[in-house]
């Protein structure tokens, strides 16, 4: 079989990655792979695509083998190892007092590595930790920091719309998302009511900002004047999902249908604006 182009995932909301085979694998299958890491289990996320259609820049590492029941067995038993792991390194960072709060703990597939994730406030000096982890699980150690995001991938949740996060169940990558995406849905910018379960924007406003974009082309814009009922009025407001404006006619503010106003053409808009 000739050379494809595999991408595969490492857990169910995990970013994906590309790896190279000639294996004669499909889309759901369990493979084994080197990471930087070392040996991990993923699953093939979509079918093999052909490697000549991508210009690919760097050489890619291989898929090594379609995993066994002996790769899957291990990769069970190494879930269950690395609870209890997480338990003895939470003990042993209370006994050296140091400011972090662990996350998460995972193994390689063959156990040679173990990464135990954590946040905190401040940088942490953890040299001394490293030695004692390393006596304690006798294989290599990466301590990773992550941020707020990160930890409610891991940990999981409810969101304030009752569904479970998006974070963790269906985000592979995160979204920049910016205040000004928030100001678009003219949002009261409450910090509190517009942040996620990890104290960061809400990833929703990243979802709804192209839809409010569009919307928005078919009112008016904030400031300026409108016909209403063959008055003139100044637009202080939009309800885009509802479709409509906010109006102020000599200090009578009121909701009206977008349906029901109309909007002056820019030389209109001049000419009546001169007349009051």
């Amino acid at each position: 079989m000739e050379e494809k182009l595999a991408l595969v995932r490492f857990n169910n909301v995990g970013k994906s990655y590309f790896f190279s085979t000639d294996l004669d694998v499909h889309k759901g299958d369990k493979v084994v792979v080197e990471t930087i890491r070392g040996l991990e289990l993923g699953e093939l996320i979509s079918e093999l695509k052909d490697i000549s259609e991508f210009n690919l820049d760097t050489e890619l590492k291989r898929v090594k083998r379609r995993a066994n029941r002996a790769d899957l067995d291990l990769f069970e038993f190494n879930k269950t190892k690395a609870m209890k792991s997480l338990e003895i390194c939470k003990t042993i960072v209370n006994e050296y007092k140091l400011d972090m709060h662990l996350v998460n703990c995972e193994y390689t597939l063959d156990a040679s590595k173990v990464i135990f994730m954590y946040t905190s406030e401040s940088r942490v000096d953890f040299r001394e930790l490293l030695k004692e982890l390393a006596s304690v699980f006798k294989c290599r150690i990466e301590l990773r920091q992550i941020g707020p995001r990160d930890k409610s991938k891991i940990v999981g949740g409810i969101g304030s719309c009752g569904l479970p996060l998006c974070c963790s169940s269906f985000l592979g990558e995160f979204d920049g998302v910016t205040i000004n995406m928030a100001k678009n849905q003219m949002l009261a910018i409450n910090i509190d009511k517009i942040s996620g379960a990890c104290g960061r924007l809400l990833c929703c406003l990243k979802y709804e900002d192209e839809a409010y974009t569009i919307e928005k082309r078919r009112f008016p814009k904030l400031g300026s004047r409108v016909r209403f009922e063959d008055k003139i009025v100044k637009v202080i407001g939009l309800n885009v999902i509802s479709d409509l404006v906010k109006i102020d006619y000599d200090g009578n503010i009121s909701f009206v249908s977008l349906n029901d106003i109309k909007i002056l053409p820019p030389k209109d808009h001049k000419n009546e604006q001169r007349g009051r």
